[in-house]
């Protein structure tokens, strides 16, 4: 028995009027593209095959048949050409979904949290722990990647990989309490610098002169981008330094799992590390009573529709998670945390538009400064990108 997408598209024509200019029905195929790009499969002339032993003996074959030219639905149906879809093997266009899924999440967070008065960071996270395991599983079980197989050293490092994920959420939770909300963006700031000194220490690596400088106006423009009230404890200043270390550390695990020696699927990564981020999440919400005051927040005030944004919540989280990753590791640890910071103004900017937020001159000099150095570090790694790649036919 096997599932491709004609056959899906069958459905989907029949549920949405057989129309392709429907914009679900668009939307519907383009998830469709993207999810077997994921798999990192060619779409032209093979199939995803997943065999599993099981009663049944239901083998699974996803997404593609093997002559898609002979069939009646052939590219004249698909509004995307599959040549074309060679894009999305681009790292600009992972960071691209990075981006709007990263804002698309922070509104969303913002959202469920003020409109439905929702004040349970713990429990919001083990939400997203939670889709993740369970995203992750489904394209599993539908074939689209084929978990590794890990000696007990290696489940041990995902295991403490896990760990340190959870840590560095907690850890920024709790220093935001004991700082100014400025200075904790300031120091957050300094997330690439101690990503370039972990990756120096720990994987030998080397870095150009000019990449240094590049950095420069990136973090300088996410000071003058969020200058305030700055306010700190001695505790709040050693948990956020600690904090923005933990967020550098985890970057570099993060690249090194998926292009080191295990060379971890993007979605493998995620099946691994979800189920335990969502078991100890769980603990600390025990563990600093939130999850008690989520039970008796439950029973009075949980509607369907808070149901609704909390799933939502989790599916964008989910999907971030898988372009995250993916962006990670054809990319650099580097590359995303000075993606964080560009990110942190692309907010601002959102925010100004949306919420009609003021800022001063000085906020958009530090906006302008952090643009033009994430565009800067942007051009200076394409150029050593292509120098270290050699010509064809050598």
């Amino acid at each position: 028995m096997g599932i491709s997408v004609p056959s899906v598209i069958i459905t989907t024509n029949f549920i949405f009027g057989g129309s392709n200019n429907s914009y679900y029905y668009l939307l519907f195929e383009c998830l469709i593209q993207l999810v077997s790009f994921i798999s990192n499969k060619s779409l032209s002339g093979r199939v995803i095959a997943a065999n599993k032993q099981s009663t049944s003996g239901l083998t699974l074959q996803f997404p593609f048949d093997s002559n898609p030219m002979s069939s009646q639905y052939s590219r004249s149906i698909l509004p995307i050409q599959m040549a074309d879809l060679n894009v999305f093997d681009a790292s600009y266009v992972w960071l691209s979904l990075y981006f709007f899924l990263n804002l698309a999440l922070t509104l969303y967070n913002k959202a469920v949290m003020q409109l439905f008065d929702f004040p349970f960071p713990w429990t919001l996270t083990g939400v997203h722990a939670l889709c993740g395991a369970i995203g992750s599983y489904s394209f599993y079980w539908l074939g689209i990647f084929t978990p590794s197989r890990l000696n007990e050293r290696e489940s041990m490092v995902m295991l403490l990989f896990s760990v340190l994920y959870t840590i560095n959420i907690a850890i920024s939770n709790v220093s935001l309490h004991l700082v100014t909300v400025p200075f904790h963006q300031v120091v957050r700031a300094m997330t690439p610098i101690f990503t370039i000194i972990l990756s120096i220490l720990f994987l030998k690596k080397n870095f150009s002169t000019m990449t240094y400088i590049s950095l420069l106006p990136v973090v300088l423009g996410v000071v003058f981008a969020t200058v305030g009230d700055y306010y700190f404890t001695k505790m709040g200043f050693f948990l956020t330094v600690l904090g923005t270390i933990l967020a550098a550390l985890k970057t570099v695990v993060t690249n090194r799992v998926q292009v080191g020696r295990l060379k971890l699927h993007p979605l493998d990564l995620l099946l691994r590390m979800s189920p335990l981020a969502f078991v100890q999440t769980v603990i600390y919400a025990y563990v600093t009573g939130e999850l008690h005051r989520v039970r008796a927040f439950s029973r009075t005030e949980m509607t369907t529709s808070l149901v609704i944004a909390l799933v939502t919540n989790g599916v964008i989280a989910f999907f971030l998670n898988v372009v995250s990753f993916t962006a990670n590791k054809k990319t650099s640890a580097l590359t995303m945390t000075v993606a964080g910071n560009v990110k942190q103004v692309l907010s601002i900017i959102l925010a100004v538009v949306i919420f009609n937020l003021t800022i001063t001159p000085t906020n958009g000099l530090g906006i302008f400064l952090t643009l033009l150095g994430g565009a800067w570090y942007a051009r200076i790694e394409f150029v050593e990108r292509n120098r270290t790649i050699p010509p064809l036919g050598r």
